[in-house]
């Protein structure tokens, strides 16, 4: 039996933005076949026996990290799913000059450092703007979000390759267009199966892995 846990916020807890309750975790562990053919046997459980526990919570931040292994019992195997950074910028880091960046970091170095957990896939923050400064929903210069942006995805990466390994969300969401999206800036369902099909090949289950 191997376990996919999820952590974080809501770019893997957005199954209530769709009327079908799926989230990147479910499709990962057992893909939805009649929504998503096209990755049918492209799921842990048409490998063996899998399981999800689910601890990523919608608009979380690096501070409710430690919240959500409270009670954590690993069975091994186990893989590990980590997606935060978002909200963080939301709620002041896309303004930061600097040391609010160093708390991110700090804080999510000691999470995935102490998390017990391995092997452990990050993934980083996307754009949801697409790159489109028309799509700007933030009351600041598009140029200072984005430097923001890239700033933290650094941060992000510097930690994923001390103890895992990157995901690129963000390139990958470049690729994309409006529908990937609800509510302005969340996942909808056809970008909670795009957030799974960029952690599948890391899983071993892409059909090019």
């Amino acid at each position: 039996m191997i376990t996919l846990y999820t952590f974080g916020d809501s770019i893997l807890d957005c199954g209530h933005y769709n009327e079908f309750g799926v989230h990147p975790g479910q499709l990962l562990v057992w893909n939805n076949d009649v929504l998503f053919p096209e990755f049918a046997g492209q799921d842990l459980s048409s490998r063996g026996p899998a399981r999800l526990e689910h601890r990523a919570v919608d608009g979380a931040t690096v501070e409710d990290l430690p919240a959500q292994i409270q009670g954590l019992r690993v069975e091994e195997p186990a893989i590990a799913l980590i997606t935060i950074g978002g909200n963080d910028l939301l709620q002041g880091l896309i303004q930061d000059t600097g040391r609010g960046m160093d708390v991110f970091a700090n804080a999510l170095n000691h999470f995935v450092q102490h998390l017990p957990i391995r092997p452990i896939l990050l993934g980083n923050v996307y754009d949801s703007s697409l790159g489109d400064d028309s799509r700007n929903f933030l009351n600041i210069d598009p140029a200072i979000a984005r430097k923001s942006l890239e700033q933290i995805n650094t941060l992000i990466q510097e930690v994923a390759n001390r103890y895992g390994q990157l995901v690129d969300l963000h390139a990958h969401f470049l690729t994309g267009d409006p529908s990937w999206f609800t509510a302005v800036i969340e996942p909808s369902l056809r970008g909670a199966s795009e957030v799974r099909r960029a952690f599948l090949p890391y899983l071993g289950l892409s059909k090019q892995a």
